[in-house]
This record gives structure tokens, C-alpha cells and sequence, in this order.
């Protein structure tokens, strides 16, 4: 009887430490993720190619500094692979870029400061431009559970945006119609 006590004991024991091994993997996990929706937008659940369509409204830029079909090497890493990767201009349009953070509409973490949303890609959009604080409802879909969400604007800037397509240089993956490139993340060479 005392050895079945033991057994059961030891059991016991062994599960104790290896459910509290994976709660804490869980949470260091968990914090990963965190930290991956800060520093990079919480990307993992980003649509990288997109079909092109672009939103009611938007104007093609009069003079980019990078013409549609020209390259442009990308210097942004709002989303892995994109950093140093050789992009083809898909189209060039003036508009007004905002970071946002949001709350998925089909829940999860907080996405903070994800990059970019455009004004045309804000629900009943004001003709003015929105400035940091401004709370507006999302109809881009640039990332799962991102159309619908109530955001908070954190920075504004009018400037040419455009969009590329591009190799990732993590994967090699091809992406197509990326949404959204600003000027100053791209260089000739």
C-alpha cells in the first residue's frame, strides 16, 4: 500500500512540474508575442500580397519620386523580409498616412503603432486629416480582424505612399500589391 502511495506520489509529482514547465512557456510565449505586436505590428497575422484594389477616393500621385514599374530598394521593417528587399512600384498615391493601434475585431492582443493605414481606409473619413488621439473605425483589412476595429490614431503624415511588390528576404516568398510603402522608406539603391 505504501509503495502505491509512492508511485501515485511521484505521479503526481512529475505532473505537478511538467504542467507548471508549460504554464511558464505559455506565458514567456505569450510575452513573445507581445512584443512581436510592438516591434513589428503583430505582423504573423498580417495579408503581406493583396489584390490591388485600391480604396474609393484615393488620387494616383502627380509626381512620385518613384515612378509605377521603377525599383526602389525598401528600408522599413514594419514586417519581416521587407527590410533590404528590391521593390517594383505597383502605384503611387498622395494621401495621408497614419500609425494606429487597435483591438482585433476578432479578438486577441492589442496590435500598437502598426504601420500604415490610409486616410481613405478609415470609415466616414472627415476631409480633414485625423490627428494623434483621434479614435476611428477601420475599413482596411491589411491584417486578420483589423476591418471594423475602433483604432487610436498616434501619428499622421501627408506623404506619397505606395505599393510594391517585393521578395521577402527571409523566405523568398513573393508578395504582390503590398499595402503601404511611404517615400521615406524607400532609396534608389
Amino acid at each position: 500500500m505504501k509503495t502505491k502511495r509512492t508511485t501515485l506520489f511521484l505521479l503526481a509529482l512529475t505532473l505537478t512540474v511538467f504542467l507548471a514547465a508549460c504554464s511558464k512557456e505559455d506565458k514567456e510565449n505569450q510575452h513573445a508575442d507581445m512584443n512581436h505586436n510592438d516591434s513589428h505590428e503583430g505582423m504573423h497575422d498580417m495579408n503581406h500580397s493583396s489584390s490591388g484594389e485600391l480604396p474609393k477616393g484615393l488620387k494616383e500621385a502627380v509626381n512620385p519620386k518613384f515612378e509605377v514599374g521603377s525599383k526602389a530598394m525598401i528600408h522599413s521593417d514594419h514586417m519581416e523580409g521587407m527590410e533590404g528587399a528590391e521593390a517594383t512600384i505597383v502605384g503611387a498615391f498622395d494621401t495621408t498616412v497614419y500609425t494606429v493601434s487597435y483591438t482585433p475585431v476578432t479578438g486577441g492582443e492589442k496590435v500598437t503603432n502598426h504601420k500604415w493605414v490610409i486616410h481613405e481606409e478609415i470609415k466616414d473619413a472627415s476631409d480633414q486629416p485625423y490627428e494623434p488621439g483621434d479614435e476611428v473605425v477601420l475599413e482596411a483589412d491589411h491584417m486578420n480582424g483589423m476591418e471594423g476595429a475602433k483604432a487610436i490614431i498616434g501619428s499622421a503624415q501627408q506623404t506619397t505612399v505606395y505599393m510594391v511588390d517585393y521578395s521577402s528576404t527571409t523566405d523568398g516568398e513573393k508578395v504582390t500589391n503590398h499595402k503601404w510603402v511611404t517615400e521615406s522608406e524607400l532609396s534608389a539603391d
